[in-house]
């Protein structure tokens, strides 16, 4: 399958948010790091990670050089040790609110590692991966919770097998091996904000 790499041009309309995989609200940056989908019609959970580079370190643009491949491993002691994993996520939302596209939803980003969700294994294939620029121990920004919200109610119009109940974290998919988003992700908050008109 082809995928659309370039910025539509024509027929998009107020309405229409995403458009051949690619959320219209957000920077569009190309990830090498994703693949086929089997099944684009499978798509039915959405998965809350965080980020921050260096650790706990905001700002900066280390995480978009890390998804794109582009990461030079002697600016910090941390990079040698990731800046060869291949990883990515289909979008990142910064502190700011800003959102960056890596990877159009209908691909396979590589972002849950080995994954499970109620009883059934391989998140990527069935997943959108967003991350939140941000650690376990420091509160996410109101920007972040309404963008976040946004991206959610557009990806849920555009694929309705992502329910309320179908958006989880990183940490509840891979329980042994991650913490994001964290404890001080505001569960009730966003998903109140979810349900908002």
């Amino acid at each position: 399958m082809a995928y659309n790499l370039t910025i539509p041009s024509s027929e998009v309309t107020q309405n229409t948010t995403i458009v051949d995989g690619w959320y219209q609200h957000a920077r569009r940056v190309v990830s090498p790091f994703f693949d086929e989908r089997s099944d684009e019609d499978d798509i039915s959970l959405l998965v809350l990670h965080n980020i921050s580079l260096p650790p706990g370190k905001f700002g900066g643009p280390y995480i978009e050089q890390f998804f794109t491949g582009r990461l030079d491993p002697n600016a910090h002691p941390f990079f040698k040790t990731i800046h060869t994993m291949g990883v990515s996520a289909h979008c990142l939302i910064c502190r700011n609110g800003q959102v960056i596209q890596f990877v159009p939803f209908n691909a396979r980003a590589w972002h849950a590692g080995q994954s499970s969700f109620a009883g059934r294994a391989k998140c990527n294939d069935y997943s959108i991966g967003i991350e939140l620029e941000g650690s376990d121990f420091v509160a996410y920004t109101q920007a972040q919770y309404q963008a976040l919200t946004d991206l959610s109610k557009a990806l849920m119009m555009h694929y309705p097998k992502i329910t309320t109940e179908r958006i989880t974290g990183h940490q509840y998919i891979a329980p042994l091996r991650k913490t994001d988003p964290g404890l001080v992700f505001d569960w009730r908050r966003f998903r109140a904000q979810i349900k908002q008109d």
